[in-house]
């Protein structure tokens, strides 16, 4: 049985001398040395990846039309080069090349969404292709159903999305796009966050209905997860560090 918590406010999140998520939002810091951590894979490409599209499900006749959604912007965090890049419309074959060369691409809901969204530009099947990890659907495997972004973040954070897509969309269509952009990433940070705490602490915290809030075990581990999307085999274990 999950073990029962207290409500997160912030640092509540963290039990009494354990360190807090490896990063806060925004670029990697400089790695210290003598913090016990490291960059496992510095030859490696990660990526944390996240899109917002022009139109929404009611518009294009449904779910199933995801490909028609046309894509507003993408952002990903690149670990080797420590920074956000944006891609707009005109950017999509650079964005689909971007994908394809990350050693994981990390996303929450982005393989049946974002790369669903992505078939409009390319015959290039991004879900088979891709080397990817969909936080999303492991937890769904876990607890056999879904948890938002916004509920993850809030339990495991004490952060929240800064908006929705339905306000994403009615942003686009006001003409304010780069606030479209900030948006969408500020959901590649709490992905990436929310990742490295997983990762770190070996658990992530939801609320049942019930209000009582407790903890999905996780035994993610970097190499493995790596090894899993480009299906080769692994006898490592290392922490991770972005």
């Amino acid at each position: 049985m999950p073990i029962k918590k207290t409500a997160p406010t912030g640092k509540d999140n963290q039990k009494a001398g354990e360190k807090a998520p490896l990063l806060p939002f925004g670029p990697a810091p400089e790695p210290d040395v003598n913090s016990g951590y490291y960059d496992p894979a510095p030859q490696r490409r990660i990526l944390f990846f996240d899109l917002e599209t022009k139109k929404s499900a009611e518009e294009v006749g449904g779910w199933g039309n995801v490909h028609l959604m046309e894509l507003a912007v993408g952002v990903v965090y690149d670990s080797q080069e420590k920074r956000y890049i944006r891609y707009w419309e005109k950017d999509v074959n650079r964005l689909v090349e971007k994908l394809l060369s990350a050693d994981l691409v990390v996303g929450f809901n982005h393989e049946w969404f974002d790369y669903g969204a992505l078939k409009g530009y390319t015959d290039i099947d991004l879900a088979r292709q891709a080397k990817s990890f969909d936080i999303l659907s492991d937890i769904r495997k876990r607890l056999g159903y879904r948890l938002s972004l916004n509920h993850l973040a809030q339990e495991t954070l004490g952060k929240q999305k800064t908006a929705d897509g339905l306000v994403s969309l009615k942003w686009w269509k006001e003409g304010k796009h780069e606030q479209v952009a900030d948006y969408c990433e500020m959901d590649v940070a709490i992905t990436k966050e929310l990742f490295e705490f997983g990762l770190e602490k070996g658990r992530l915290l939801y609320r049942m209905k019930n209000g009582e809030q407790v903890k999905l075990n996780l035994d993610w581990d970097l190499d493995i997860i790596i090894a899993n999307a480009a299906k080769k085999p692994v006898d490592t274990k290392r922490r991770i560090r972005f």
